[in-house]
């Protein structure tokens, strides 16, 4: 039974391990496709350029700068044209709890009065966002997952970025040395 246990939390911690790990980046494998509707992309891109301000207002510690950008996503997630998305209906279910989950993280952030509360809320939207944008794609844009072992007491966190310029949302441009790039999303 003890051994059982012991084989137990080694594996989750194995687990927890490997979830830190950086991943490899796509972009020496060529472009991947996004073949959904221009209207879908277009507001996705939308979404994204206001994702990356809000970013910018962490990296900077300017929390009135972050409210106001965290307030202007959720309402273009909010929008996002889901109905144009011709895809398979669990995907697609997957894609507008992902979408409702990050409208509540964006409201608890915006509730939040400091900014290490701001930046937790941030990370869940981040990871969230990410995996929409594998799902759909971005046309014509390159997104890079940025990450920063040292986020959240050496927890670790990502986020993503439009190039792969050294910019940290979890510690300010104070840390610019917490900052490597894991992944590429070239569509």
């Amino acid at each position: 039974m003890r051994s059982a246990i012991i084989l137990v939390i080694t594996a989750f911690l194995a687990c927890n391990e490997a979830a830190k790990a950086p991943v490899a980046t796509q972009a020496d494998n060529g472009p991947l496709k996004a073949p959904y509707a221009t209207e879908f992309y277009d507001s996705l891109q939308t979404t994204m350029d206001a994702y990356y301000d809000l970013t910018d207002g962490l990296s900077q510690g300017n929390a009135t700068y972050t409210d106001k950008w965290a307030a202007i996503l959720r309402q273009h997630i909010d929008s996002l044209p889901l109905g144009t998305l011709q895809m398979d209906s669990a995907k697609l279910g997957a894609i507008r709890t992902a979408t409702g989950s990050i409208s509540a993280e964006l409201t608890g952030l915006l509730g939040e009065k400091d900014l290490e509360g701001k930046r937790a809320g941030f990370e869940a939207v981040s990871d969230m966002l990410y995996d929409i944008i594998q799902a759909t794609g971005l046309k014509g844009k390159t997104v890079y997952r940025q990450y920063c072992p040292m986020a959240f007491n050496d927890r670790g966190a990502y986020w993503l970025s439009r190039s792969s310029k050294r910019q940290n949302p979890y510690f300010g441009n104070g840390m610019l040395g917490c900052v490597e790039v894991t992944d590429s999303l070239r569509y």
